[in-house]
């Protein structure tokens, strides 16, 4: 018994031991990984469910989980399970995360879902996830009515003015400068450069 739960520790300690050297490994290409939640998928309420709930690592086929996210959100639906949330981080492959009222409701939630290869039996500390699942805040160095140059796609060299920012969607909406009529284009924050701040025009 002592065996299998130091086994079960392990194979625990390991899945998030290979995260993290993927993170780093990330970090170190200079890849941009700043959603450390890929998905996330609220179960639907169950009137009269338990407050209690238990976080269990769910073992996927590689390059499935979302598929397996999508199958176990709609079985909870129809069978009314207390699984309240479905989980993966970004870049975490092979694994998803599940938190529901027990294991044995986590274990029925996942029964004869397709690519879903089982729940490991130790449950997951919510502060072991934390670092993965916790959204990173980034600081955005734009704002709005900002002189930029589009940098990527169709547009790209055209000077432009951001008229709106999401920063949610990580995205921004320009008007060209140069067009006759002002036409919104919306682009991702990296396809544009600052190349003059509304405080510095407004000084000239």
């Amino acid at each position: 018994m002592a065996e299998d739960k130091k086994s079960e520790r392990n194979e625990v300690e390991d899945m998030i031991a290979e995260f993290e050297g993927k993170k780093s490994e990330d970090i170190a290409k200079n890849e941009k990984k700043d959603a450390k939640v890929e998905k996330v998928v609220a179960a639907p309420a169950v009137e009269g469910a338990p407050k209690t709930a238990y976080i269990f690592a769910l073992r996927t086929t590689a390059n499935r989980e979302d598929q397996v996210m999508d199958f176990i959100t709609s079985h909870v639906g129809k069978k009314h399970m207390n699984v309240f949330a479905v989980i993966r981080p970004h870049g975490m492959r092979g694994y998803i995360f599940m938190e529901a009222a027990s294991r044995a409701e986590a274990e029925a939630a996942v029964h004869n879902i397709p690519y879903a290869r089982g729940v490991l039996p130790k449950e997951i500390d919510y502060k072991e996830l934390e670092h993965m699942i916790e959204p990173v805040k980034r600081e955005l160095s734009i704002k709005k009515n900002d002189i930029v140059e589009i940098i990527s796609g169709p547009f790209k060299r055209e000077t432009a003015k951001i008229t709106r920012i999401d920063e949610q969607k990580e995205e921004v909406v320009v008007e060209l400068v140069e067009a006759a009529v002002p036409i919104p284009i919306t682009l991702k924050i990296d396809a544009v450069k600052v190349i003059r701040r509304d405080t510095e025009e407004s000084k000239d």
